[in-house]
């Protein structure tokens, strides 16, 4: 079974943002210690002012600064440790790599990199505060792919049973906006500690009914890592949803709230934002075929284009593209079919982002000029176009997506957990 890239969790936040705060004058000292490192007050600054800016943009109520700096030190705790680990494991991103994706960054705001380096200047940020923020982001990604990612799979089995129960409970195909809290429970808790914890989230439940703002509450004492977000789940198919909420959200009421839940993490608070349903999906297929000359140490990318450019000139004078790719494609997939992908959706994962784009602006029956992949160079050929009803199958890779987004989440909430309870953090205040 294929297994799914997915982007980091909301663990990153503000990591992979740009620097929101122009340099000001920031008294600094250090807030925390965090095993052999310090985090200091104004990267804590910079960071509650990029979530208040987050908050501004969707409530005119700004919650408390006290509450924003607390989950902001606990965000910056957990990439901290995220960040010495992945240096113990020698993951590191390569200034190419890091580079390429500024440029796909500034490219999305329709800017070369240096206008986007001297916008951003402009407003007083620091490109290399910046740039080091994201090469950050970058590494702690790569870090959570080895870690937690790369050892997930879903199997057929499990797409077919998961189908099969949200077929029976009728959603399929619904899609929920969750708020959530979290009031969590210590690592093997005592009956004292379940107590306790139960009645903090049962007086939350009775705040919130009495009309308590439940995103402010959240940032206030909910110790999931969507905290400093309000509780913010996003829009989730029925399949992503948290395990504990699986078998109550679909009776529950736009606007209700429930709680409290437990699980092993603790005691858990949702309310139901909004809820929705899918439609069927039409998709346009293409039927392609192309013709690969990869480059080696013997041949150069002027040499792969130049044989490509002489056998387009071939097909274009008459002679056959099957034969042809049987005869000099160097794809082992599609040679022995004269190079044919067969029927392909947008965004397979056999395509290539520059393979899908030329293909895209291609006509039927034409064939491209000699372009270049990181597979190597190609040519192609556009045989026909189709309106495709592809909701079965549409339904089947959102199954798969959301099991693995699910195992993924709950895996990665217990390894952060544990790297937490491992690593040695004392907080300061600047009096001491």
């Amino acid at each position: 079974m294929k297994k799914l890239s997915l982007i980091v969790p909301l663990l990153l936040g503000s990591q992979l943002s740009m620097p929101a705060m122009a340099e000001t004058e920031v008294l600094d000292y250090i807030v925390a210690i965090v095993n052999d490192d310090v985090i200091v007050n104004s990267i804590l600054q910079e960071e509650v002012h990029n979530h208040l800016e987050e908050w501004r943009q969707k409530t005119d109520r700004l919650p408390p600064q006290e509450d924003l700096e607390r989950q902001g030190l606990k965000r910056l705790i957990m990439n901290t440790l995220l960040l010495q680990l992945a240096k113990r494991t020698g993951i590191q991103v390569e200034d190419s790599v890091l580079n390429e994706k500024l440029r796909s960054i500034a490219e999305k705001e329709h800017k070369d990199l240096q206008t986007f380096r001297n916008d951003l200047e402009k407003k007083g940020d620091s490109y290399e505060r910046a740039r080091e923020k994201i090469r950050d982001g970058m590494i702690i990604e790569r870090l959570h792919r080895r870690k937690v990612i790369s050892r997930i799979s879903v199997t057929e089995r499990e797409i077919d049973n998961f189908l099969a129960n949200k077929i029976q409970q009728g959603t399929v195909s619904n899609e929920y906006h969750l708020w959530h809290i979290l009031i969590a429970t210590p690592d093997a808790p005592s009956p004292e500690d379940i107590e306790t914890k139960k009645e903090q989230a049962n007086q939350v439940l009775i705040e919130l009914k009495e009309g308590a703002d439940f995103q402010a509450m959240a940032l206030k004492v909910s110790n999931s890592s969507q905290a400093i977000e309000g509780g913010d789940l996003g829009w989730r198919a029925a399949g992503e949803l948290p395990t504990f909420s699986n078998r109550i959200v679909n009776n529950m009421a736009i606007g209700e709230i429930k709680g409290p839940i437990r699980d092993s993490s603790g005691f858990h608070i949702i309310k139901l934002v909004d809820k929705r349903g899918s439609e069927s999906t039409i998709v346009t297929q293409t039927k392609v075929r192309h013709i690969l000359i990869k480059t080696n140490e013997l041949v150069n990318d002027f040499e792969a284009k130049n044989r490509l450019v002489e056998l387009k000139f071939r097909i274009e004078q008459g002679d056959d593209f099957v034969q042809l790719a049987r005869a000099y494609s160097e794809d082992s997939r599609t040679t022995a079919n004269g190079g044919l992908f067969g029927w392909v959706n947008p965004g397979d994962l056999v395509l290539v982002p520059e393979f899908e784009k030329v293909m895209n602006n291609l006509s039927e029956n034409q064939v491209s000029e000699p372009f270049k992949s990181r597979y190597g160079w190609h040519i192609m050929q556009v045989l026909e176009r189709r309106q495709h009803d592809n909701t079965e199958q549409a339904i089947r890779t959102l199954a798969e997506e959301q099991i693995l987004r699910r195992k993924i989440e709950e895996e990665s909430n217990s390894w952060i957990r544990q790297l937490r309870d491992e690593a040695y953090v004392k907080y300061r205040t600047n009096d001491e």
